[in-house]
Parts: structure tokens; sequence; C-alpha cells
């Protein structure tokens, strides 16, 4: 009574505390602003972390100035313009820190002094606003992408679009006598670049931002990207969260009302990889729609990227997750084993590994990143692993084959070589069977799917086939009795098979009329075919004995013989034994021993 009085004054005083703080936030909703929070920030530094690759190739760029070199290493160029993705970052990382010398270097132009270094600021500004943002697909090999067999010598940056047309952006490839074939950018592509950079007046979003938010890098990204990263990400996705639970009700009322059942429970209107989708497409339509620099289009453009493949291999994984549950709920509708379901979560997991798999392939594509190595590597390491496993994979090899041809199921009685006993459960690996001596045995798949399997549990009626043995004294009035009889007693049954009775008079034994009785009993399990078949012995029993005659008992004959001398007489007596353990010794011969 003292405990209740007290958790009940305890419940008063914190109804009274809520009453009197009703503007209180509940005690779950900073756990729940955390969680969502600590989580999307974690989806951040993963954006991060992949957008850092294509940001490593703007800090070899603005490091080095010289990229790795390529397979077939070309002759060393101190600017980096072996390739044309070198050639294109090189460039941008000298005009990003204005030093437009450098930058002309990178013009195939015949123009000198101010004006190159004047043409290199205004090639720079118009790359910097207008410029695609595919600077990860930029091949880095020597001779090029080699995407138009006609012109070799020439590499499609990307394409611009102007007042008077599209202008393709051309690096080319010039032999220098000092430095080998080296990538600048054509010269007609230098001919439109003026009339390009009078049409753009646009106002960049840097210039809008305080400086110390744009100067200021962290792992070569600007701080207000970090800024967006954590802070604008998360309130937007905890702001499709809020949406989601609002709309979630409605929705499930909706849901109840249409199907007319009360206890639906409501559903999740937009679940966590619809969300992501919806925080990509927003960050790419906010790139399109603001003016921001190269690097700034391409770290973004490469976030959303990331997000987008995340989501979608999140979202396909929950789908396969939801049909793996509605395929095992009709499994368990209709009482099929475990083994099957066990094929289907095999099948699933298999599923979502090629699915991250694939996302990953995807996610290497889009960052350049050839991933024929990798894929060599996993075929190789898939070979050592299956020959490191082939006992395992033999096993679930076979026990797939268990399940799919449904020999067996669980339940059923079964007799693999020797053993003998009820299966308990069918897996991957192995199949478990209870004896009768309750112990359990394992087997693996492997021997079950090769060897003889005898299923008792799929017998559709049992044989009752029963050899009576007559005494050598029954007459053939008292056997034609007991043949009717027993035929008689059979066709009476309703669980006895009609086509399948036959009793016939089949030998004369050494001590016994031998009589075959043949017949199918209809019986749902063994224990209901042994209490058919024990009514049929009895009632039987009671057949032979109506007939006047008996069951013969088995006996043989043994002659003893004793010693002449001090017997007197050849002593030969009869044992006639009824029964192993039981001896019926003749009285003649005992007292003549």
């Amino acid at each position: 009574m003292r405990c209740l009085k007290h958790s009940t004054r305890r419940r008063s005083e914190a109804r009274a505390d809520e009453a009197a703080c009703p503007a209180r936030l509940p005690p779950r909703f900073p756990h729940f602003i955390w969680s969502r929070y600590s989580w999307v920030c974690l989806i951040g530094l993963c954006v991060l972390f992949a957008s850092s690759v294509s940001a490593t190739l703007w800090a070899q760029a603005v490091t080095l100035g010289v990229p790795a070199p390529t397979k077939p290493e070309p002759p060393r160029d101190a600017l980096g313009r072996t390739t044309p993705r070198g050639t294109v970052l090189g460039f941008l990382s000298a005009a990003h820190k204005e030093d437009y010398e450098t930058a002309a270097r990178y013009l195939n132009t015949p123009l000198r002094g101010k004006s190159a270094t004047e043409l290199a600021h205004q090639l720079f500004v118009v790359l910097d606003r207008r410029l695609p943002a595919r600077l990860n697909q930029l091949s880095d090999e020597s001779e090029g992408s080699l995407l138009d067999p006609l012109r070799p010598e020439q590499d499609l940056i990307g394409t611009v679009s102007g007042g008077n047309g599209s202008v393709d952006i051309l690096v080319e490839r010039v032999d220098r006598t000092n430095s080998g074939p080296i990538w600048l950018f054509a010269s007609q592509t230098l001919d439109s670049i003026p009339d390009l950079y009078e049409e753009i007046n646009v106002v960049s979003v840097d210039t809008l931002l305080p400086q110390s938010w744009v100067k200021t890098r962290v792992a070569g990204v600007p701080l207000f990207e970090f800024l967006v990263t954590f802070v604008g990400l998360p309130l937007f996705y905890l702001l499709t969260d809020l949406l989601s639970r609002l709309l979630s009700p409605l929705v499930g009322l909706l849901r109840r009302r249409l199907r007319k059942k009360t206890d639906l429970p409501d559903p999740e209107v937009l679940p966590k990889p619809i969300r992501l989708l919806f925080l990509a497409a927003v960050v790419r339509w906010t790139v399109s729609k603001v003016t921001l620099p190269l690097l700034a289009r391409q770290f973004w453009i490469s976030a959303a990227t990331v997000i987008t493949i995340a989501a979608c291999v999140w979202l396909f994984i929950l789908l396969s997750g939801a049909c793996e549950r509605v395929i095992r709920r009709r499994l368990a509708r209709r009482r099929i084993h475990s083994g099957a379901t066990s094929i289907v979560r095999l099948g699933r997991r298999v599923v979502d590994l090629l699915a991250v798999f694939v996302g990953l392939l995807v996610a290497f594509r889009h960052f350049g990143v050839n991933p024929t190595p990798a894929l060599a590597g996993l075929g190789v390491g898939g070979i050592a692993v299956a020959l490191a496993a082939q006992k395992t994979l033999e096993n679930v090899i076979g026990g797939a084959s268990v399940i799919f041809d449904k020999v067996v199921k669980v339940g059923d009685v079964l007799k693999v070589g020797d053993t003998l006993g009820t299966v308990e459960d069918i897996g991957l690996r192995s199949t478990r069977i209870r004896t009768p001596d309750r112990t359990v045995i394992s087997l693996p798949n492997g021997q079950v799917a090769n060897a003889s399997l005898e299923n008792v549990s799929v017998r559709d009626k049992f044989w009752f086939h029963p050899d009576l043995s007559l005494t050598r004294e029954t007459t053939a009035t008292q056997m034609r009795r007991v043949l009717d009889g027993v035929n008689q007693l059979l066709a009476q049954n309703s669980l006895v098979e009609p086509d399948s009775i036959r009793v016939r008079f089949l030998r004369f034994g050494a001590c016994s009329l031998d009589v075959e009785v043949f017949a199918y009993v209809l019986a749902d399990n063994w224990i209901g075919f042994l209490a058919i078949q024990q009514e049929l012995l009895l009632q039987t029993m009671d057949v032979v004995q109506a007939a006047g005659t008996q069951l013969a008992i088995q006996s043989h004959a043994m002659y003893l013989a004793g010693n002449p001398v001090t017997q007197g007489v050849s002593t030969q007596a009869l044992l006639r034994t009824s029964a192993p353990n039981e001896k019926l010794v003749d009285e003649g011969a005992a007292k003549s021993a």
C-alpha cells in the first residue's frame, strides 16, 4: 500500500508539473531531434568523404600541379598538361589563385603578355559560371578519351550555351619540342570566349557571402559548404520527417475507411530513402537555379549523386525486405517448412549485396574510377572463396535442391540409410532428424541430396500383411472357415480397401499350415494404423477359434544321445521347445538320462 500511494503521489506531482509548465517540450522531443540530426550529419560526412574524391582532383592541381602518371607514362610536363584532365585542372587551379600568367600557358593562342592574361581571365570566368560540372568524367589518359575517331587530337570538355548558340569547350593536343605532346585549350574555342564573357552578367553567390566563409577551406572544401551540409541538409531532412509525421495519421484514417478495417496502423508516408531522394532533388534544383562557381557546383552535384545512389540502394533493400515478408507470410499460410524460408532469406541477402555492389560501381563510375581491376580482383577472390568453402557450398546447394524438390518437409518420418526419425528442421547446411531414442542427428544436406530417401510419412495407405500359422491338425473344412471368415472380416471393415483384400492358403510349412493375409488399411497416420491393426488381429483370433482350430506354436525336435555303457541302452530324447526361453523335455528321456 505504501508503494502504491508513493507511485500515485509521484504521478500526481508529474501531472501538476506538466500543468504548471505547458510549454515545456516532451521528454522524447530532444532525443527525436538529436537522433535525426546526428543521422543526417553522418550522411553529410559520407557525402563529404565521397565528394572528396572529386576534391582530390583539385588538391592535386592546387598543391602539386601535376596529375598522377598514367600507365604509359608520357614525358613529364611541369604544369601537368599531359592529359585533358591535367590541363583543365591546372588551368582552373592557377586562375583560382589569380595567377593568370601561368593560366595563359594552358592556352593555344598566339597572344602574349597582357592580352593572353586577359583572355585567360575571361576563359576562367566563362568556365566558372557556365561549364557543366562534369570534371570527374574528364579523360586522364595521354591519348584523350578518343570519343571522335575523326579528330583524335581533340577532346570535348563540355558545352557552354551562349546567345549565338552552343559553344564546345575543346582541348587539343599539340607537340612541343621541349615537353613533348601536351594538351591546351583549342584555338577555335578561345575565339568564342570574348563574346561569351560579354554575356555573363550574373552575380555569384560568393559575392553575397562573407569572405571568411568563402576563403576558409577545410580539406579543400569552403566553410559555407560545410555549414550547408551540417545545418541546411539536416534541417531540410527534419522538415520532411515532420511532414511525414503530419501526413501519416491522415493517410492512415483514409486507408482504414477505404478498407473498412479499424485495426490498420498508420503507414509511413515518406520513407527515409524517399526523403533522401527529395533532398537530392532539392540540391540539384538549387544548383540549377543559383549561380555557383564551378568548384561548388561540382561538389554539390557529386553530393546529390552520392545521396541519390545511396537512397536508391536503400529503397531497393527496403522493397526486397517487403517482398521477403510477403513471401514468408504466404509460405506460413501454406505451412511450408522452414527450409524455403531460409532460401528466401538467403536470396534476399544476396540481392541486397548485389544492390550495394551495383551502387558502388555506379559511384565509382561517376567519380571517374575504373572498376575493372576491382572486378577482376573480386573474381579471383570469389574463386578462392569457392574453393575454400567447397563443402559448405555443396551443402547449401544440396539443401536448396531438397527444398525445391519438396522431397521432405518438417514433421515427416524419414529414413536415410540406417537413420530413421522425424525431421525437425531443414536448414541451408544441414537437416536435423530426431530418432526414436529422442536423440538429434544432423545430416549435411549434400549427403541427404545424394542418398536414397525413404519418406514414411507420405504413405497414402498402410500395408496389413500378417501371416497366419495354423496347426498341422487343422482340417480342410476348418481351413475354409478360417479363409472365409478372415475375408469376410476384412470386407466388412470400412477402413480396409476392398480391392486390395487377399486371403489365401499359401503353403504347408514345416510345422504349420501358412495363410497369407494381404490388404491395405486407410489410416491417417501410423498411430491410427496400429489401432486398426490391433482390432483386426483380435477379430482374426476370434475367427480362428470359431473355426475349431488354433494358431500353431513353432517347435523343433532335438535328439539327445546318452552313453550306452553307463545307460545300458541307446537313449534318445525329444526336446520340444515352444519358445526360445521355454524347454519341454520328454519324461522318458529325462529318466534314462
